[in-house]
């Protein structure tokens, strides 16, 4: 068996291990699909109800951070958020996550400008497993790059052409649809 370097997550060692890294993976894209669809039932599962959140401007629970984050983008034309680079270094029933981000935000400028805003960082999160279940219990943000341009304020069917269906908030997105028939 081949030990970790000082300072890195120990390879999975079990199968457990292998579903424990599994559950969280899971949550972390709960948390994209949860914020870029505005879907606050995906959102909320995310976190345990105890949980707190460091992210940008926002430091308090995760329960505040979810109504915050709502609100901010209830205006907000659409997002993307894309996860990488994730290493999990599980210890017992609590595990130390990094996972990287790059976040595509329309929204508007202070001006009332449509804007495109590219961040890009980690994630670093303490993740804890409770009767089976793993969730965030502590979330801070740390942004590595930030750009943000004008944006073309063009309609959808403009931007977009024949490239349809587009994206859209939940319920309206094609997956809720998909989801629904299955």
């Amino acid at each position: 068996m081949s030990q970790a370097a000082p300072g890195l997550p120990k390879p999975a060692t079990t199968l457990e291990d292998l579903l424990d890294r599994e559950a969280i993976r899971d949550c972390l894209h709960r948390y994209c699909r949860g914020i870029d669809r505005m879907d606050e039932a995906c959102l909320r599962s995310v976190y345990w109800p105890d949980a707190t959140d460091r992210h940008g401007p926002y430091q308090g629970s995760a329960t505040g951070f979810v109504e915050w984050a709502l609100d901010k983008l209830k205006d907000a034309a659409r997002g993307v958020h894309v996860l990488s680079n994730i290493l999990i270094d599980l210890r017992g029933d609590v595990a130390g996550v990094e996972s990287y981000f790059h976040a595509l935000q329309a929204d508007r400028d202070e001006h009332g400008q449509p804007r495109e805003t590219m961040l890009l960082g980690r994630y670093v999160d303490r993740f804890e497993k409770r009767q089976g279940e793993w969730r965030i219990a502590q979330r801070t943000v740390v942004y590595d790059w930030i750009r943000q341009q004008p944006m073309s304020a063009d309609s959808d069917s403009q931007r977009f052409g024949v490239r349809q269906p587009n994206g859209a908030r939940q319920p309206q997105d094609a997956l809720y649809t998909m989801l629904a028939g299955l």
